[in-house]
C-alpha cells in the first residue's frame, strides 16, 4: 500500500529497526498532555461497553467550547473520517480543490466518482490562494475545499477572502469545506474561523480535530460543524455507528480542559517557526512564509532519502498536485529537536 501521509514511524522502525526524529507529522511537540493520559486511563473501567453512539457528553463539552449549539456538532474517528463521511453523503459530481493542499480529500472524492478539478495556486504569491479561486467556482460545482491554514503551504486565507468564497459557492449552489485543524495552532485562531458563518444558513462544513494540537493523533478524534441537521444526519448514517470509541471520548473531554498545555503548544510554535524560518534559508533554502506549525522549503530531491539515512524524516511532497520532489514540508519541534534537524541540514547541504 502506498502512503501518502507523514507520520510512518512504523515503516522506518522496520526498515532501520529504531525510531527516527520525525518531523513528517504535524503533531504538538509535547506530546500527549497528562490530563488526557489520565482520562484515558481512567476510561478503561466502561471499556466493555459501546461507546455512546451520539457523543453527548463530548459534544456538550465542544459547544461550550466552541460557541456553536450541540445539534450543529458530528464528531468522528479524525478528520478524515468525517471528510470521507461527507463525501459519501452528498456524492458530489464535480469538485474544486487548492493544489497543493490535504491529499485526503481528492481521496475520499475519488471513491464517489467525483470529477476533481484543482486550481493550482502561484509559487511567486508563495501559494497563497487568492481571488482566483473565487473565479474558479463556476455553475456545476458541488464541493469546494479549503484549508485553513493550508498543508502543506501553510498559508492562510483572510476573513475577507473566505467570505467572498462562501458566498460564491452559495450562488451556484456548491457546499464549502473550511478545514480548521491547524488553526487552532494560531492564537488569533478563533478570529480567523469561518464559524461566523454558521449563523448564515447552511451550506458550509468546518473541520477540526484533536489530533494535531493536544498530540492525540493515536487516538483519532475529530469534529465538524454544520448548520445543516440534515446533511449532518446523512453524515452519521454514512458510516459505522460507533465512529468514536468510549477512551477517545474521554480523551476529547479532559483536552478540552487543558488550556495550560495549549498556550505552552502556541507560545513553542510562535517562538520556534521564525528560528526554523531564518535557520533554513541561512543554508540557502527556499522557504514559504507559512503561519501554521510547519514549514514548506525547496532543496535538492536527494534531501529526503539522505537525511533518512541519518535518521531524520521529512515530509516529501512530490506526491502533491502543485508540487514536486524538490518540496518537503518540515515540522516545527522543540528548540531542541529543530536545533538538532538544522545543525544535520548544515552537515549534509555543506
Amino acid at each position: 500500500m502506498q502512503l501518502v501521509h507523514g507520520g510512518d514511524w512504523a515503516g522506518y522502525r522496520a526498515e532501520y529497526g529504531h525510531d527516527a526524529l520525525d518531523f513528517s507529522a504535524n503533531v504538538s511537540p509535547l506530546g500527549l498532555p497528562e490530563g488526557v493520559a489520565q482520562a484515558i486511563t481512567e476510561s478503561l473501567k466502561t471499556a466493555d461497553r459501546y461507546p455512546d453512539p451520539l457523543c453527548r457528553a463530548l459534544r456538550e463539552k465542544l459547544t461550550a467550547a466552541e460557541g456553536v449549539p450541540a445539534e450543529q456538532i458530528l464528531c468522528g474517528n479524525g478528520a478524515a473520517d468525517l471528510i470521507f463521511r461527507l463525501v459519501w453523503a452528498v456524492k458530489p459530481h464535480q469538485a474544486l480543490l487548492p493544489a497543493p493542499t490535504f491529499a485526503e480529500y481528492a481521496a475520499a472524492l475519488e471513491t464517489a466518482g467525483c470529477k476533481v478539478k484543482r486550481y493550482y495556486i502561484s509559487e511567486q504569491r508563495d501559494f497563497a490562494v487568492d481571488d482566483g479561486y473565487v473565479d474558479a467556482i463556476v455553475p456545476g460545482m458541488d464541493m469546494v475545499f479549503l484549508c485553513q491554514p493550508n498543508n502543506p503551504t501553510g498559508q492562510l486565507a483572510g476573513p475577507e477572502l473566505v467570505r467572498k468564497i462562501f458566498t460564491r459557492c452559495r450562488e451556484v449552489g456548491a457546499l464549502l469545506v473550511v478545514d480548521e485543524c491547524f488553526l487552532d495552532f494560531l492564537p488569533e485562531g478563533e478570529s480567523l474561523s469561518a464559524k461566523p458563518l454558521l449563523a448564515e444558513g447552511g451550506g458550509l462544513v468546518i473541520l477540526k480535530a484533536f489530533t494535531k494540537l493536544y498530540g492525540m493523533a493515536g487516538v483519532r478524534l475529530g469534529y465538524c460543524l454544520c448548520g445543516d441537521r440534515v446533511l449532518l444526519d446523512r453524515m452519521a448514517a454514512a458510516g459505522q455507528p460507533w465512529a468514536v470509541s468510549g477512551l477517545a471520548q474521554a480523551a476529547g473531554i479532559a483536552a478540552l480542559d487543558e488550556t495550560e498545555y495549549v498556550a505552552a503548544v502556541r507560545n513553542l510554535i510562535e517562538a520556534e517557526r521564525p528560528k526554523m524560518t531564518a535557520g533554513l534559508r541561512a543554508l540557502g533554502l527556499r522557504v514559504v512564509e507559512g503561519r501554521a506549525n510547519y514549514l514548506l522549503f525547496r532543496a535538492d530531491e536527494t534531501l529526503g532519502e539522505t537525511l533518512r539515512e541519518k535518521g531524520v524524516v521529512l515530509r516529501s511532497c512530490g506526491n502533491y498536485p502543485g508540487l514536486d520532489g524538490s518540496w518537503y514540508r518540515t515540522a516545527v519541534r522543540t528548540a531542541a529537536e529543530n536545533e538538532r534537524l538544522l545543525k544535520i541540514l548544515g552537515e549534509v547541504l555543506g
